[in-house]
């Protein structure tokens, strides 16, 4: 009850007053990225390294569910969920625009974007940094102190519950409620801004492909279209409608990768898969640094959203990881949030990146340094054989991971909001489906993206304060654990 009304008297304050609420998230996203930009690196920073230490320990051989627990998904289900849910949305949004982004114009660590081999191998590591490792360290905290406090100590599958060993039975009372409520609303915020980007680019690419007007009207009218296809898929509940949306959207990414791979430059693609892997390593240690820094728009504007964003979307990827990932031993969880993610951003990045790159560099089309974030894709896609079709079937691709994060979100919230019982009434799973819709709708409309991207900062701060308690008690739950 207090989710619901928090979340109405915040639509409602942006839909009245949207210049004012446009005013005051942008001065609390400025305020939040120069005076917190330490605390933000310092913490991400610091859960790759307890990811890290907690898997090479004893404690890696720890079994969610118990020793006799057996795993509830086959690998390639397992992946397909867990990355569908996650960053799906991001990575077609973000696929061209962000390497071309940070190579031409928001220069990582100073380099000097007249330097073209310096600033793309620069630019390519910061766009693997913003989605590899620490992202999913942010991820892999929150997921197994969900999965090991429901699973092996048969708690409710609630943020609350990961903080058992510390507080004791206060997490049933006022401090609880405070943690759990923190949690719904850093989901709704965070996946609210993942729609806004889908929403975006579809409209776009309808756009670009059929002249669709792109006003604000479009957008709402897709968001409405695709989350009542999110109810389709949450009633169904999550084996029959999450899981198999979530193969087939990964099947259809995978098909869109290997197409550009092979009608694209493929030799280049290829050399730039190697370096990309080679360079992520090695400017990994400058990338994670805050002293000294200097590019502080790069900094501010890219990194410290990117982690606010991961934190405020933990709540919602980390249960959605702990209720699919029964029967799994920590280290082979901690192993496979962590790498497989990474490599898979890797290869997409390095197939659409890098055909940017070479249409831009080797075939002059400036075009692409020059549209809109969300028309990128698209752009790059119309120097390719088959133009009218693979786009076409690309707003398919984006329409479908906007269903399956719409549908997996709404799945999770609903959870939290009952208390941790994984199998709500219906219409309770309804009610936050078409809540979380309306949220998108009405900050988008409200205050634009500026305005999700801002809020998203915002909720982000205190929660990841949160993550780090929770970091402490998780490592006293596994310390108390009989071996």
């Amino acid at each position: 009850m207090i989710s619901a009304l928090s979340v109405v008297v915040l639509v409602t304050g942006t839909l009245l007053f949207p210049e004012l609420a446009t005013e005051w998230f942008l001065s609390m996203k400025s305020w939040v990225t120069s005076k917190f930009d330490w605390f933000f690196m310092v913490s991400v920073n610091f859960f790759i390294i307890f990811c890290v230490v907690i898997a090479v320990s004893p404690f890696g051989k720890i079994r969610l569910g118990g020793p006799g627990a057996t795993p509830a998904y086959k690998y390639s289900g397992w992946l397909a969920m867990l990355f569908a849910a996650g960053v799906g949305i991001g990575l077609m949004f973000f696929g061209v625009y962000e390497p071309m982004a940070h190579t031409l114009n928001s220069a990582p660590l100073g380099v000097n974007p007249l330097d073209l081999e310096a600033s793309r191998a620069v630019g390519m590591s910061a766009t693997i940094f913003h989605w590899g490792l620490h992202a999913w360290a942010i991820y892999a905290v929150v997921g197994l102190a969900l999965a090991f406090f429901c699973f092996n100590r048969k708690m409710p599958l609630t943020l609350r519950s990961a903080f058992f060993p510390l507080f004791g039975k206060a997490v049933w009372g006022p401090f609880g409620h405070l943690i759990d409520v923190m949690a719904v609303l850093a989901t709704i915020f965070g996946l609210s801004t993942s729609l806004g980007f889908g929403a975006e680019q579809i409209a776009a690419g309808l756009n670009f492909l059929f002249g669709v007007a792109e006003g604000n009207l479009t957008k709402i009218v897709l968001i409405v279209v695709i989350m009542s296809m999110a109810l389709i898929s949450v009633v169904a509940g999550l084996d029959k409608g999450v899981k198999v949306l979530s193969e087939l959207n990964m099947s259809m990414a995978a098909l869109l990768g290997l197409f550009v791979l092979v009608a694209g430059p493929t030799a280049y693609i290829l050399e730039q898969f190697w370096h990309t892997t080679v360079d992520y390593f090695v400017y990994l240690p400058s990338l994670s640094g805050w002293i000294g820094r200097e590019d502080t728009d790069f900094f501010h504007g890219w990194t410290i959203f990117y982690w606010a964003w991961w934190i405020s979307w933990s709540p919602f990827v980390g249960m959605f990881i702990a209720r699919i990932s029964f029967g799994r031993t920590i280290r082979e969880f901690i192993t496979w949030v962590l790498l497989m993610p990474t490599v898979i951003s890797i290869v997409w990045m390095s197939i659409l990146g890098g055909a940017g790159f070479e249409q831009y560099f080797n075939q002059g089309i400036n075009s692409l340094a020059e549209v809109p974030p969300e028309l990128s894709l698209f752009v790059m896609l119309e120097s390719l054989p088959f133009t009218g079709f693979v786009s076409t079937v690309s707003v398919v691709l984006i329409a479908i991971f906007f269903v399956t994060s719409a549908d997996s979100g709404s799945l999770v919230i609903d959870t939290m909001t009952a208390g941790g019982k994984m199998n709500a009434p219906v219409q309770q799973r309804v009610f936050w489906c078409v809540a979380t819709g309306l949220v998108a709708i009405a900050l988008l409309v409200g205050g634009g993206m500026a305005s999700l991207q801002a809020l998203t900062i915002a909720v982000g701060l205190p929660f990841c304060l949160v993550l780090l308690v929770m970091c402490a008690s998780l490592y006293k739950g596994l310390a108390e654990e009989p071996r």
